[in-house]
Formats: C-alpha cells, sequence, structure tokens
C-alpha cells in the first residue's frame, strides 16, 4: 500500500480532530480514525469520508489506559501497515473550581492529555523510525497555558507538558531517524462549551488580538503545514488569534 496514512485521536466528533481528519482526507491521505465513546459519531465520519472516495476505519480506545493504546497502534499497524502521520487531538477538558478539585481529577487530566499523549507519540514515533520515509507527528497543547483562566488548573496542568514532551521527543525520534519530525499546536479559544455563559464568552473573546474566536480548520490547516514541511521540527506553534501577545 503506497497511500499515506494519518491517524487522528478523538476525531470522531466535528471538532478539531474531525476537521483534521477532513483536511488530510483532502490531501490523500487514509484515515484512521481514533474515538472512546462516541461511536456513532465515528461511524458516520468514517462513512462520510469513503462517500467521498477516502479510504477510513474506527478505532476505539480509551487513552488514560497505556495497554489500550498499545492495542489501538497495533490494530492500526495490522490494518494499514504503516504510519505517516499522527495528530493527537483527543483531550480531557473539565472545568473545576480549585476548592472542589480532588486528586483523582488531577490524575484523570494526567492521564489522559499527558500520558496518553506521550504514549500515543512514543507508539507512532517508533513505528515511523522503522520507515526509511519516517514520518510527522503533531501534538495539541493549549495557548492557555502561558495565559491561564480560572477553574481550569487541572486541565492546563497535564497540558503545559506538552511542549516540553514535543521537543524531547523531536530529539529522541530524530536521532533514531532523521526524517521523523514531533511538531506541537498551541490553539487558542477555537469552540467553547455549549454552556459557556455571554458573558464568559465576551471575556474569551476579548484576550484575543483579533477579537474573535477562531474554526476548528484553523487548528487543522496548521496541521497540514507541519505535516507537510519537512524542515520543522520541534516547533510550538500559537494558533490563537494573537492571544499568546497578552492586552494590547
Amino acid at each position: 500500500m503506497n497511500k499515506k496514512i494519518a491517524l487522528i485521536t478523538g476525531a470522531a466528533k466535528r471538532r478539531i480532530g474531525n476537521a483534521v481528519a477532513v483536511a488530510l482526507a483532502d490531501r490523500g491521505y487514509a484515515i484512521a480514525l481514533h474515538y472512546r465513546r462516541s461511536a456513532d459519531e465515528a461511524r458516520s465520519t468514517v462513512e462520510r469520508l469513503e462517500r467521498c472516495g477516502v479510504q477510513a476505519a474506527a478505532f476505539q480506545a480509551d487513552l488514560a489506559e497505556p495497554h489500550q493504546i498499545d492495542r489501538l497502534f497495533d490494530d492500526v499497524l495490522n490494518r494499514f501497515g504503516r504510519l505517516d502521520a499522527l495528530v493527537t487531538t483527543a483531550a480531557l477538558w473539565e472545568r473545576t473550581p480549585l476548592e472542589q478539585l480532588e486528586a483523582d481529577d488531577l490524575r484523570r487530566h494526567l492521564d489522559v492529555n499527558t500520558v496518553g499523549t506521550f504514549w500515543c507519540c512514543r507508539r507512532a514515533g517508533l513505528a515511523m523510525v522503522q520507515q526509511p520515509e519516517g514520518g510527522a507527528i503533531v501534538t495539541i497543547g493549549d495557548a492557555a497555558v502561558a495565559r491561564p483562566g480560572l477553574n481550569y488548573s487541572a486541565y492546563l496542568a497535564s497540558k503545559g507538558a506538552i511542549p516540553a514532551m514535543t521537543r524531547a521527543l523531536a530529539v529522541e525520534l530524530a536521532h533514531r531517524n532523521p526524517n521523523v519530525r514531533v511538531n506541537c499546536i498551541l490553539p487558542g479559544p477555537i469552540q467553547k462549551p455549549d454552556d459557556t455563559s455571554p458573558h464568559d464568552l465576551q471575556g474569551t473573546v476579548a484576550v484575543t488580538t483579533l477579537k474573535r474566536l477562531g474554526r476548528p480548520e484553523n487548528i487543522a490547516e496548521a496541521a497540514v503545514f507541519l505535516i507537510e514541511n519537512d524542515f520543522v521540527t520541534g516547533v510550538c506553534l500559537p494558533v490563537d488569534g494573537g492571544m499568546s501577545l497578552g492586552p494590547a
């Protein structure tokens, strides 16, 4: 099979991962689509891609469990025979005031967002180093790590490790095969939860230089760039509407 293969975690629902899957499918990739509980949405996305002539399949795993991640990658590699791109959009994102935060809340975020991302990247990278063409990994951090808001301390702690992880894995994997690259996207406010109040939404928009929310497609376009540009590695790219610039 000569077609390139991309695995996108957390890609079932029509959010960032789904937009990444569609963007890479448009560029000729076969799509391995990961989901945890959204089986119906994953099946619908696979059918939608197949109607467009894209080879696609859905794979279930709980990324808080490393043995399930191992099974996920075994299944993807057995199905497609190779892996050329990984984008880790799956994440746990819960709002909890600091006074109500339990140790288990922190552990859940770390298990999915930190350990789960690392283990996915490790498995993908070790498969890619065996391929002469290598491959590309794109992790998803969060621009809010540099400008934290209230009530997301566990989430932000778990996402804060992603840039360091990205740089470390870029060095580790390129040492084994210089054609393997690892980069990171730091999204700003893209999609807010449905229960976000008008006041909170206004405050979120206000911290961006562009004074608006982004779209999942903005992140997908950045992911495509980082996958296709073969002279970029170890980079953490903010896609945040200027939020990281700070107050005007």
